[in-house]
């Protein structure tokens, strides 16, 4: 009876995550996706200096970390690789960046959603880099989450005003 009732535990524990993810990952595409919207199209090639990326490479570099670090955690295989993508010039029009920013998130909510959650506290990784899957998914949340911060100081010196914070 006890074994049951750890088990049921666990499983609503996972639910929970599993549900908070999901939640966490849709607000955040909008979120960015308003970022995205806030930029005009002839200003994404804005850099705040030379030795830094511009906003297109900047929501790029985003995209592809999307993918990359969360492939680790849904257990999918990436839809792209390395980064070329934000490299490419024909990838920077606004359109484009649009395009794969909405992707890259619509890829981490599908693998999120398609996940056995029993498989959160897997430990999976690429290289050197062992981490559980619930790690992984952090991970890239983490990494989006600061990519859109620094993109604000972006839009701050191109003198419009940023999204307001989306925090639920």
């Amino acid at each position: 009876m006890m074994m049951a009732g750890c088990f049921i535990s666990r499983a609503q524990l996972a639910d929970s995550i599993k549900a908070q993810f999901i939640g966490d990952w849709e607000r955040a595409k909008a979120y960015t996706k308003e970022y995205l919207d806030a930029v005009p199209k002839d200003k994404y090639s804005f850099k705040a200096q030379d030795s830094v990326r511009n906003f297109a490479q900047q929501m790029l570099h985003l995209a592809q970390a999307n993918i990359s670090l969360s492939s680790n955690g849904v257990g999918k295989p990436p839809i792209w690789q390395g980064a070329s993508l934000e490299n490419s010039k024909t990838a920077q029009s606004a359109d484009s960046v649009m395009y794969y920013v909405m992707t890259s998130y619509d890829y981490v909510i599908d693998g999120v959603k398609n996940i056995d959650q029993a498989k959160l506290l897997e430990v999976t990784g690429r290289g050197r880099f062992k981490v559980t899957r619930y790690g992984w998914l952090t991970k890239a949340f983490e990494h989006q989450t600061h990519h859109r911060g620094q993109s604000t100081i972006y839009i701050r010196l191109m003198g419009i005003k940023p999204p307001n914070e989306r925090l639920f």
